[in-house]
């Protein structure tokens, strides 16, 4: 598939994870809960959630085309996920693939304020991160200037604005969490497809049409769209990780599960 302009100049193509909605609750049993999409342009290659070779105790999928991650867990009990900031044209000319802010976490031994802290954030274009232990919590952004804060236990959601944005898709997810859903539910949870009514949408710089389609939860746009769904739920010392992946007609074409123990 070739790639189109109109994607990439005004949908963001290179955003990771789109939408993300999680239970943070540090000293629980049930310490996190958490349901992710990733939307991205069908043609870029992807690996699906499996462990990772080079990097044991590693689980997440992988862009192919640049080597990271949007979303990951270890068995050390290290997790991360991300998203973009819909802004465009804003951040460098030539910038280096967010993917590897994920990657780069799980793989470091730094505790989250600290590895947030010696983060150089200039050369990303703009994001939303969220790097986590089984204790602390981090979220970092570069948009509109870095920032960094640990996060209170509690409900959040997060998509391509600032923590906690009350888009509607972010106001639904919340509502659909609060549910409680079972851990084999969180992996569908944002599933509502139909774009939100026009007077509702964020305008974030694309063109009207391209701000109703991202609207929808589970995106289904001219070559781009959902391509994944990730649920994770930690209970003590048990995580439950599963990702469905999504052809370009919004049907299931994969699903893996795991069942990790973490140590820490």
């Amino acid at each position: 598939m070739k790639k189109s302009p109109r994607i990439m100049t005004e949908s963001g193509y290179t955003a990771h994870m789109c939408l993300i909605v999680f239970d943070w609750h540090p000293g629980s049993e049930q310490w996190l809960t958490l349901s992710a999409n990733r939307d991205e342009v069908f043609y870029r290659p992807t690996r699906p959630l499996q462990p990772w070779p080079q990097h044991p105790g590693l689980f997440a999928g992988q862009d192919l085309e640049k080597g990271g991650t949007w979303l990951g867990l270890t068995d050390k009990g290290r997790w991360a996920a991300l998203t973009n900031v819909r802004v465009p044209g804003a951040g460098p000319q030539d910038p280096r693939s967010r993917g590897e802010l994920v990657l780069n976490y799980l793989t470091s031994d730094l505790a989250p304020e600290a590895w947030a802290e010696q983060l150089d954030t200039a050369e990303y274009a703009p994001f939303n991160l969220l790097t986590g232990t089984s204790d602390t919590l981090c979220y970092t952004t570069n948009y509109p200037d870095k920032a960094s804060r640990i996060l209170a236990p509690g409900r959040y959601g997060l998509s391509n604005a600032q923590l906690n944005t009350p888009w509607p898709k972010v106001r639904l997810a919340l509502q659909q969490l609060a549910a409680a859903p079972a851990p084999e539910a969180l992996t569908t949870l944002l599933s509502h497809r139909e774009p939100f009514a026009d007077n509702e949408l964020p305008h974030t710089g694309v063109s009207e049409l391209w701000e109703r389609l991202l609207s929808a939860q589970f995106i289904r746009a001219p070559g781009y769209g959902t391509r994944c769904s990730t649920g994770l739920s930690i209970r003590g010392h048990l995580a439950r990780l599963e990702e469905i992946t999504w052809n370009e007609e919004g049907e299931a074409a994969g699903q893996a599960l795991f069942t990790i123990p973490l140590t820490f």
